[in-house]
């Protein structure tokens, strides 16, 4: 329960302080850290490779531009920028979970591109940087984890130059309502068992299932970026809308 002047926040299907949150998120990405990019894998038989592919496709990196990639702790996304965008290009992985930071760091592409990334351990919501910093900003399946997400949109505003641009990969909501029976079947059955198996986490592997359904759907979160004052923004759904990618830009 919460106290008449407390704020509260949703972690999962529970009801919780803001203030807990983030203890709570930290927790659960710090027990899965090591299993993370292998669960990733199985979760989604690789798709979720598929879908990092058709968010640089979209976002089209360029030499010299500075990426801030957040909740990016195993380095993913800023090794897929890094790789298109060639010469000049630079990255900052951030993420609220320093295991998870370790975790990429341990990745053979983190030691080949290590003159051009950089790792901090960071709150999406008070970012360690300065204004008009970055060129890109991205966040892919952690924007849902965030206590207050019109804080962390706020904050990627703000560390984007003028021209900059904003883009989320997060789980959305699937467009066919048969896909959708089936899709919680498989969510709320088969993820969190394979969660126990593989990494021994069947409560977190539960949270980051309830997490996905609690998550705002494709036009809601679109509002929620051109109320942070992001323009042109747009978005494309993935495999029917398991997935979407959201774009825009700060003009």
């Amino acid at each position: 329960m919460t106290s008449d002047n407390q704020r509260s926040t949703h972690f999962g299907f529970q009801e919780v302080d803001e203030a807990q949150k983030a203890g709570l998120v930290h927790g659960v990405f710090t027990r899965v850290a090591g299993r993370y990019d292998l669960m990733n894998d199985l979760m989604s038989a690789g798709i979720h490779r598929a879908w990092k592919d058709a968010m640089m496709d979209w976002l089209a990196p360029r030499p010299g531009q500075r990426l801030l990639d957040v909740a990016g702790g195993t380095g993913d996304i800023a090794f897929r920028f890094l790789r298109r965008a060639g010469e000049g290009a630079s990255a900052v992985v951030l993420d609220m979970t320093e295991s998870m930071l370790v975790e990429g760091r341990r990745r053979a592409e983190a030691e080949a591109l290590a003159d051009r990334l950089d790792w901090v351990v960071g709150d999406a919501m008070a970012l360690p940087f300065p204004d008009a910093s970055v060129d890109v900003y991205t966040i892919s399946f952690g924007i849902r984890n965030v206590t207050r997400i019109e804080d962390a949109l706020a904050e990627a505003f703000r560390v984007l130059r003028p021209g900059g641009r904003l883009m989320v990969l997060e789980f959305s909501r699937v467009t066919s309502a048969p896909l959708q029976r089936l899709y919680d079947v498989y969510s709320f059955n088969v993820i969190p068992a394979m969660g126990q198996v593989v990494a021994g986490e069947r409560d977190s592997y539960q949270y980051l299932v309830e997490s996905i359904r609690r998550f705002p759907d494709q036009e809601s979160f679109a509002g929620m970026i051109r109320a942070a004052g992001f323009e042109q923004v747009k978005y494309r759904n993935l495999s029917m809308g398991v997935a979407a990618l959201h774009s825009g830009w700060k003009l």
